[in-house]
């Protein structure tokens, strides 16, 4: 067997990060630990555990103790405004989720497929501007191209892109919303992308938790790099958001509600 004269290509981080709310854990999943405070606030609007940014009073990012020596793990932690974490205890998650999948954990069917929320912005989009929403977000892509192990959602508009970028393609979808939500600091735009005027665009294949976060986030566009699930497709139809998939030089395949793009 042939072995690479090359030197390995840098690994990313991972880490196990808890979404802790007024004191109570409410996930554990593995991502990576950066744009905490974005994942955090992103997690709890896309898992509708808050109605928005203004319910949160304080965010923090903590190092914890882990068991392998040298690592570390972390909680992002929320503060709500008194009297909203009541609620939580009916709609609480306590999981231990892999990368690769946003919806480890849940308790029941219900709770991962909750009722079907319509997308209410009708933005229309020419067919060019997938590919410079893809574009858009290769060009984001600043830890990629340090480690190439790693997804990225970019929420995109003519305007500008916002790019946040995790091992596990449901944490990037999360900081991305997150950081939406708190105005996108960092973000390397002139001004922080309109949800409801832009598309998000993914490095992954789409999954149903993708497009019920997408849903969520306010855009009526999601793209991804690979094709999306079955259900994916069926749940974007229900909801009215355009689902994109195979987006690549010279093409894309639209699979739900194609009337967005126009010539």
């Amino acid at each position: 067997m042939d072995v690479a004269a090359d030197p390995p290509a840098p690994a990313p981080e991972e880490a196990a990060v808890a979404v802790v709310i007024d004191g109570s854990s409410q996930a554990v999943l593995m991502a990576t630990p950066h744009d905490l405070d974005d994942f955090a606030l992103g997690f709890a609007l896309t898992e509708g555990l808050i109605d928005g940014p203004g319910d949160v009073d304080s965010a923090e990012a903590v190092e914890v103790e882990a068991p392998i020596p040298g690592r570390a793990a972390w909680e992002a932690r929320l503060w709500l405004r008194p009297g909203l974490s009541v609620r939580l205890a009916d709609r609480r998650r306590s999981m231990v989720g892999p990368v690769g999948c946003g919806l480890c954990g849940v308790d029941s069917i219900a709770a991962a497929l909750p009722a079907v929320t319509r997308v209410r912005a009708d933005t229309r989009f020419a067919p060019a501007q997938v590919g410079a929403a893809m574009l858009a977000l290769s060009q984001g892509q600043r830890r990629w191209r340090e480690t190439p192990a790693i997804h990225a959602a970019a929420l995109w508009t003519q305007d500008g892109a916002l790019v946040r970028e995790d091992v596990g393609r449901h944490n990037a979808l999360d900081k991305l919303a997150g950081a939406v939500a708190r105005g996108g600091a960092d973000a390397g735009a002139a001004a922080v992308p309109d949800a409801g005027q832009g598309a998000v665009a993914m490095t992954s294949r789409l999954s149903v938790d993708l497009v019920q976060k997408t849903v969520r986030l306010g855009a009526p566009v999601l793209i991804g790099a690979g094709v999306p699930t079955r259900l994916a497709i069926a749940w974007a139809e229900a909801a009215g958001l355009t689902l994109i998939g195979r987006a690549r030089e010279g093409g894309f395949d639209v699979f739900t509600h194609p009337h967005r793009l126009e010539p």
